[in-house]
This record gives C-alpha cells, structure tokens and sequence, in this order.
C-alpha cells in the first residue's frame, strides 16, 4: 500500500500507524456508550425486521449466517467471503463490540462491506440478546 508523506505523518500522529508495523492497525476504544439490558424476544422481531434482507440465523446471504456469531472471532463463518479487513481485524463478537458494530460498521472497522446501522440503542441491545441465545440453540 503506498501513501503520501502526509497520511503517514496523520496516521503516526494519531497512533493508527506504528512506524514498525507494515499495515495500520486498528484502534478499540471504550468510547461506545453502555449498552441496555436487552430482550431477546423484542430482539426476535427486531432481527426479523432489520438483518433478515441480508442475514439468516443458519445460512449465508448477502451476509454471514448468525447463529453462534456472540463469541466467534471475526471473518471466520464457514463459507463466507469476508472483505480482507473484517479478515484481518482479529476481533472476537463479544456484545459490546456488536453493539460498536451495529453503531457504524464502517467506522468500527475500515473496509468492512456492511453499510447497515441500528441507529437505537435498546434495539441493538435486543437483537445481541436474541443473537445470543439464538447461538446456544443447535442448528435446527
């Protein structure tokens, strides 16, 4: 990857690029706000409503099956042709980061293809609860 002078010098300045490092990194902050308690019944029809164009619990679509996505790292569901950044971004699904996710995947991880928000808070927090408890069900 080349870049100007100029992108390194903003990249050093704010710690994304270690000048020992070969490709920039990516910066986990705590800045996301607290998540609500969330209902994995509400988040059942929140899922329905707002992931099912893209996403199914058990198959790959537009996006990655789910089923088992809270805990798993981060561009490894079988079968699926991740953009190289999410790949790369070794992140592990725990809650809070979905709930980053769901914010702005874009901002959460540069160069990801999901363009999709869940701009509420308690909404996100439902679908991560049904997302789950969801997971701890077999695949049927």
């Amino acid at each position: 990857m080349r870049m100007s002078a100029v992108t390194v010098a903003v990249l050093l300045a704010f710690g994304v690029w270690s000048a020992a490092s070969a490709a920039p990194r990516l910066q986990f902050t705590d800045s996301t706000p607290a998540m609500p308690a969330g209902e994995a019944v509400r988040g059942a029809e929140v899922y329905e409503a707002s992931c099912t164009g893209c996403h199914s619990l058990d198959a790959n679509r537009v996006g990655p099956a789910h089923r088992g996505v809270v805990g798993r790292i981060a561009g490894t569901a079988p079968m699926f042709n991740y953009s190289p950044a999410l790949k790369a971004s070794s992140l592990t699904w725990t809650p809070q980061n979905l709930n980053t996710w769901l914010i702005n995947p874009q901002a959460f991880v540069k160069g990801a293809r999901m363009g999709f928000r869940l701009s509420d808070p308690q909404a996100r927090a439902d679908v991560i609860a049904y997302l789950a408890a969801e997971g701890k069900k077999k695949t049927p």
